[in-house]
């Protein structure tokens, strides 16, 4: 069977199938109802199986070309836990919570991350598309690579904007504020995953933006081009740990049909 190596706009022969288990609505539709901000934790410890679970579900997030750009701190030493909570401005949320994870999106581990895809390939019992191979070993280098100074974004920036004149055509990333923006709408998906598996396993979570990012880097020795993203506090929620009533804006406001 003659194959196009356009991964993206030709779907490859894979000989793979997957059937998808019944799931429960209701049970899903009762976790995402019932997963709220808490900011008041009671103090008792999450078990390390179910903190390594959650984890674990996060890392099943979809995310860009499956290049996986994140990485999860737990904060488990004293001396980082009172650190941290500082670093988080002594929100209420941080001190009581049984775990804070860090959240980090980072932009410089998908090269490392294609070449490791490209060895499962070749290391897979059922034979990969050439498609895949070419999706790896040349696209995904020449979209991410924004070269010294982000000379080569410019340029293609410049290529993007003349084939753009007749056809669609992805136009970012072209610089590293593009790329950065890539990682962290990745690193958000694996977020959520954990808050919602936290909740399904019976605790809670809060996402915090409010933390001194460059202190939180020192204290996780965060080095390189990774931005943090969010810090997660979890944990049992305590009585008044729920602030008020869920509050949302009408969805007209927000769900649109073009």
């Amino acid at each position: 069977m003659p194959e196009n190596k356009n991964i993206l706009s030709s779907a490859p022969y894979f000989d793979y199938e997957e059937h998808a288990p019944e799931i429960n609505a209701e049970e899903f539709q009762k976790v995402v109802d019932s997963r709220r901000s808490v900011r008041i934790f009671e103090k008792t410890p999450v078990p390390d199986s179910i903190v390594e679970k959650c984890l674990g579900n996060a890392l099943l997030a979809p995310n860009s070309s499956n290049l996986q750009p994140w990485e999860f701190y737990r904060i488990k030493s004293e001396k980082a836990r009172a650190e941290m909570n500082m670093a988080c401005l002594n929100q209420v949320s941080a001190k009581t919570a049984a775990e804070l994870i860090v959240i980090v999106a980072r932009t410089d581990t998908w090269r490392g991350h294609a070449k490791e895809t490209i060895t499962a390939f070749n290391k897979a019992k059922k034979r990969v598309p050439e498609a895949a191979y070419s999706y790896y070993g040349k696209i995904v280098p020449f979209v991410y690579t924004q070269g010294i100074f982000s000379l080569l974004g410019h340029f293609k920036r410049i290529l993007y904007f003349l084939k753009g004149l007749n056809k669609p055509i992805i136009r970012e990333p072209v610089t590293n504020s593009h790329l950065r923006l890539w990682a962290v709408k990745s690193t958000a998906l694996a977020a959520e995953n954990l808050m919602l598996s936290f909740r399904a396993y019976g605790y809670d979570s809060c996402p915090m933006e409010g933390f001194d990012s460059k202190r939180v880097k020192k204290i996780i020795g965060l080095h390189g081009k990774a931005s943090v993203v969010m810090v997660i506090a979890a944990g049992k929620r305590s009585k008044g740990g729920i602030y008020g009533e869920r509050m949302r804006f009408p969805s007209s406001r927000f769900i649109k049909t073009v």
